[in-house]
């Protein structure tokens, strides 16, 4: 009953917030580097090239490496993208590496898209089923400019196991508020895992993650975004509570 009330309450707040600033909207940030990603257009073609650095990699409310750089390229054409996402730790070198690479598309408020997850603890080239090290997820979402929602669903690869000891097809949901408030951009979020897995570390359905995050993008030479970054990211699940921050440079 008491995870409920969390919800509504939570569910509440995201709304509440974005109600009171709804007259200035910013578009919803990035998943991984938590600052928008702006593209450079040219023939037709948008591209994106940039790096974070982060104190912690906190991703869905779970904590996956302290210090670390994250690199991004994509390339957009039409509504189709496909993006290169990274980390490696700097301050732990026991830190798993990861390389991403997400086949997107979207059109008007409506996005679809399959991302390949691997980590450095296995070969890149292994693909044999109960070998593999990477992760093939789906996700499916809406943007309606005031709020966002997202369904990612693990379907093949290195996923979880459930209280069978089967594959859990991994999921996770999300709800998130872009707003502006005090000259800075803020993202409000409450993410969701519907049922028992041990890539979340769940018995059932619970909430693993609730943040709000602000940023403050500057502008260099009236071409190049800084954004900086701060925010909270609690786990209710888990029971923890993470204070991030980090800056972004995309050309």
């Amino acid at each position: 009953m008491k995870t409920k009330y969390f919800i509504l309450l939570s569910l509440l707040s995201v709304t509440t917030l974005n109600l009171f600033a709804q007259d200035n909207l910013q578009a919803p940030a990035d998943e991984r580097s938590e600052t928008p990603l702006p593209l450079r257009e040219g023939a037709g073609v948008g591209l994106n090239l940039g790096i974070d650095l982060v104190n912690q990699y906190i991703w869905r409310g779970q904590d996956l490496g302290d210090v670390s750089l994250q690199p991004t390229l994509g390339i957009e054409w039409k509504g189709l993208s496909l993006t290169a996402w990274g980390s490696v730790g700097i301050s732990d070198f026991t830190d798993d590496k990861e390389l991403d690479l997400t086949l997107a598309y979207s059109i008007k408020g409506f996005n679809v898209g399959i991302t390949d997850y691997w980590f450095s603890k296995g070969s890149y080239f292994q693909y044999k089923s109960g070998e593999t090290s990477h992760i093939w997820e789906a996700n499916v979402g809406y943007d309606f400019g005031f709020l966002s929602i997202q369904w990612y669903t693990n379907f093949a690869g290195d996923d979880g196991k459930n209280k069978d000891g089967k594959r859990a097809y991994s999921s996770y949901f999300e709800v998130s508020a872009p707003f502006r408030l005090g000259g800075l951009d803020w993202s409000a979020a409450v993410g969701i895992v519907p049922y028992a897995t041990t890539t979340y570390n769940t018995n059932g359905f619970s909430v693993t993650n609730v943040s709000l995050c602000a940023t403050k993008d500057f502008v260099i030479k009236k071409k190049h975004h800084l954004p900086v970054f701060a925010g909270l990211t609690a786990n209710p699940r888990d029971e923890r509570l993470f204070l991030i921050c980090g800056a972004s440079f995309h050309l």
